[in-house]
C-alpha cells in the first residue's frame, strides 16, 4: 500500500519561512503528478501546488511567489518551501499523490497531514 509522511509544519511568525516535505513509501515515478492541499477551520480543502510527472508546476494565486514545490526522486520526496508567510496561511498541509491506470480507476492517496500556524 502506498503511504505518504508529511513532515516539517510548526509555528512559524509572519514573514518567516517553513519547508515542509512529504516522503512516498516507494517511487514517486509512479504518480502522473503530486501535489499540496491545505484546510483551514471551516474552508474548503484547496489546491496550493502541484507538479506533474513531466515537471510542470501549478499554484494557486494567493501562494504564486512564494511557495515553491519540487522533488526529490532519489529521495521519493516532494517539497513544499513556503517564503513570505501570512496569518492567512495557517492550515493543515496535506500531501496528495495521483496514478493514472491503464484499466483501472484514477488512484489517489493522501498524507496525514501537518499542521502550519503562522502568528502575527
Amino acid at each position: 500500500q502506498v503511504q505518504l509522511v508529511e513532515s516539517g509544519g510548526g509555528l512559524v511568525q509572519a514573514g518567516g519561512s517553513l519547508r515542509l516535505s512529504c516522503a512516498a513509501s516507494g517511487s514517486i515515478l509512479r504518480f502522473n503528478a503530486m501535489a499540496w492541499y491545505r484546510q483551514a477551520p471551516g474552508k474548503q480543502r484547496e489546491l496550493v501546488a502541484a507538479l506533474t510527472s513531466g515537471g510542470t508546476t501549478n499554484y494557486a494565486d494567493s501562494v504564486k511567489g512564494r511557495f515553491t514545490i519540487s522533488r526529490d526522486n532519489a529521495k521519493n520526496t516532494v517539497y513544499l518551501q513556503m517564503n513570505s508567510l501570512k496569518p492567512e496561511d495557517t492550515a493543515v498541509y496535506y500531501c496528495n499523490a495521483e496514478r493514472l491506470r491503464e484499466i483501472a480507476p484514477t488512484q489517489n492517496y493522501w498524507g496525514q497531514g501537518t499542521q502550519v500556524t503562522v502568528s502575527s
